[in-house]
């Protein structure tokens, strides 16, 4: 049978990509990386080279090999890993990345940048080593498969070739990473002939047995004139997730290397394979073979999960609809009630868990982003030939998958911008009496029903009178005497920039806009402080998930509208003293000394209201990212956790609308924009 391995080139490219950002991240550490950092950059970009092959990707495969080898010598000592090399390294995970693009996408890559930064690998692998005293015939550590087959360095005698011993024991992760024990014995049995023999000890009762978990472990013999190094390349693609021991059968028990932890002493292989407590296996150190927690996960497609929530929604629809019929079932006997809302109340606690799981599968960390920073920051402050210190904290912060997709091109303009126009160049911050580099700092966690996102810099800060100034010259109308944070919003304008000359990084006016509106498109903020000569703080304001909404519902004649409880500050009935109307302004509502504009629903949506006075109604006081409001409503109903229906990909954009929802009584009600819907009252007024 032929099989189709296709199906698995896209399980290939997810993870190539992780294991280009692992080997980016370990890269641009600021501190001497160690041992086992050298080792994860090297097997990241050892798996792409096999995997790569396998797929049929032989110019990855072809082009990874001179970076594996390079890193192949720092980790066995022959170099240092050196600023130089390091830059040549990210050089070379650019190339690897853009090729895997090409590939993924169908496209075109440059083979000249290819070939250039393989002409330097290639280069530096044939120039003296970088350790002190060495030069290319002299490493500096033996030589690993030396150091596996028991011959210290300095010793001449040659590998022995066959018969051989191997005692193969894989982690119980081995086949969830579609690693086959049969296709290893396979290419063995190619050497020469194979002799396999299976240890089942460590098999649980079969009602344990869990299928993706790889409990046998084999003794195998190789008869013919084999070298060790062939039968150890037969296993590189699951080094790190097996104990090998590989002994000639003409020697001693040899002492090797357990992968992938650190060296320990092996047991000789005539001795019986042990088992832990509960049938667990041992390793080659004797330490049991845990079944980790975190190795037991899947890749899930995306629409999957969505269809997951949209599911969990709809349940969460149809507990409101039945806990409104036991709410008002009042002809039911007393004890029937009593039983209908007892179960009422344990099919809402079910639906609370059950919703909360399957949403926490759509959460992610947040350094699913930040960990692009460093190198963004790095590449941008050398081309603009400044000194800049990155700090991340929070980035453990979790959110909602579709917000971080969304959140990368955003965050990415801003920390740009920050290096660009916040942080001055070392002679001026000299000049200002600062350390010559500035610091950039990224910043997430919770505030009540958000996640919240700080880019702050300690730079030059924003200065009012240019901003006014550009502002005046481009035609935009600014209030007199406008507060700071509305002069800072002046540069989420449209074609709004202040840099003096176009660049490669700015200029042209198109960024902070797009960055504005592609944050309100997820119902989030943009907050703006900045003191000049002190530095800049952009607060991003984000919903926890796109799928459920905590509102309140409230009623305007006989329509329903529910309004997102984070944006809410206050409600109240106001008096006809609080009421006031303010030239250039309109109606505003008078609460503790602050003017509010008084934005009536009904006005806004053309739907006939109950109450025409505001003092018969309800005034609910809403903070938006320019200013607060106080929306005019007949009524307030309660509070609600809402499904999110998208409006737009159901029927259209509409002004003042983020979504929809469906209430416990069947009816559709609009979830309100607050944002929105205060721009759309200032162009009506």
């Amino acid at each position: 049978m032929t099989i189709d391995i296709s199906q698995f080139v896209q399980a290939f490219l997810d993870e190539s990509f992780e294991g280009l950002d692992l080997m980016e991240v370990e890269l641009l550490r600021e501190q001497a990386l160690d041992a086992e950092q050298v080792n994860a950059i090297f097997r990241a970009a050892h798996s792409i080279k096999g995997s790569a092959g396998t797929f049929g990707f032989s110019a990855v495969s072809d082009f990874t090999h001179g970076a594996e080898t390079l890193l192949d010598e720092v980790r066995n000592g022959k170099r240092e890993m050196t600023p130089e090399i390091r830059g040549l390294m990210l050089e070379a995970v650019d190339r690897m990345r853009e090729m895997l693009l090409a590939a993924r996408d169908g496209s075109a890559h440059d083979p000249d940048r290819v070939a250039e930064t393989s002409g330097r690998i290639e280069a530096m692998l044939t120039s003296a080593h970088g350790c002190p005293g060495t030069d290319a015939a002299t490493p500096v550590a033996a030589d690993s498969t030396a150091a596996q087959s028991g011959v210290t360095h300095g010793e001449s005698r040659p590998t022995p070739a066959g018969p051989w011993e191997i005692l193969f024991v894989p982690q119980s992760v081995l086949l969830r990473s579609g690693n086959d024990p049969l296709g290893i014995f396979a290419w063995l049995a190619e050497l020469g002939e194979l002799t396999v023999h299976c240890e089942t000890d460590a098999l649980p009762a079969l009602g344990a047995l869990v299928a993706e978990d790889c409990l046998l472990h084999w003794r195998l013999r190789l008869d013919g004139e084999v070298e060790e190094a062939a039968i150890r390349e037969a296993f590189e693609w699951v080094e790190d997730q097996c104990s090998l021991i590989v002994r000639h059968l003409g020697q001693p028990p040899a002492t090797v290397s357990e992968a992938p932890a650190a060296s320990a002493p092996a047991a000789p292989l005539d001795a019986q394979p042990q088992t832990a407590p509960g049938g667990r296996p041992v390793a080659a150190n004797g330490a049991p073979v845990e079944r980790r927690a975190d190795a037991a996960s899947i890749r899930v497609a995306t629409d999957k999960v969505d269809t997951l929530v949209n599911m969990v929604g709809e349940l969460v629809i149809t507990q409101a609809m039945i806990n409104t019929i036991g709410h008002s079932a009042d002809q039911l006997d007393a004890r029937a009630v009593e039983q209908l809302r007892h179960g009422l109340t344990l099919l809402e606690r079910n639906t609370r868990e059950l919703q909360e799981a399957v949403l926490s599968v759509r959460m992610l960390p947040i350094n699913f982003v930040f960990s692009r920073f460093p190198r963004v920051v790095r590449d941008l402050s050398n081309t603009l030939g400044k000194q800049v210190n990155l700090r991340i904290i929070g980035e453990e912060t979790e959110l909602d998958k579709g917000l971080i997709e969304k959140l990368v091109d955003p965050l990415t303009h801003i920390v740009r911008n920050a290096i660009d126009h916040g942080i001055e160049s070392p002679e001026r911050r000299r000049a200002a009496g600062k350390s010559e580099a500035g610091t950039l700092v990224l910043r997430a966690g919770h505030q009540g029903g958000n996640i919240i996102i700080e880019i702050s810099d300690d730079g030059g800060g924003l200065n009012r009178e240019r901003i006014l100034a550009k502002a005046r010259a481009q035609g935009m109308a600014v209030p007199e005497n406008a507060s700071d944070r509305d002069i800072w919003q002046l540069v989420f304008a449209p074609g709004f920039s202040t840099a003096e000359t176009v660049t490669d990084v700015s200029g042209r006016g198109v960024g902070m806009d797009v960055v504005r509106r592609n944050i309100e498109a997820v119902n989030g903020r943009l907050d703006i402080e900045s003191t000049e000569g002190q530095g800049t703080r952009i607060t991003v304001r984000l919903p926890l998930t796109l799928a459920i909404l905590d509102g309140m519902s409230v009623r305007v004649g006989e329509e329903v509208y529910i309004l997102p409880l984070t944006a809410i500050l206050e409600s109240l009935q106001p008096t006809p003293e609080q009421l006031h109307t303010i030239s250039g302004r309109g109606r505003v509502v008078r609460l503790r000394g602050d003017y509010i504009p008084l934005v009536p629903l009904h006005n806004l949506f053309n739907v006939p209201a109950t109450h025409e006075r505001p003092e018969d109604g309800i005034v609910v006081v809403v903070e938006s990212a320019e200013d607060r409001a106080a929306l005019f409503v007949d009524e307030l109903i309660a509070q609600h956790q809402v499904v999110i229906k998208s409006l737009e990909t159901n029927y259209r954009k509409v002004p003042g609308v983020s979504g929809a929802t469906i209430m416990g009584d069947g009816r559709v009600a609009m979830i309100l924009d607050v944002d929105s819907l205060t721009r759309l009252h200032g162009t009506v007024h």
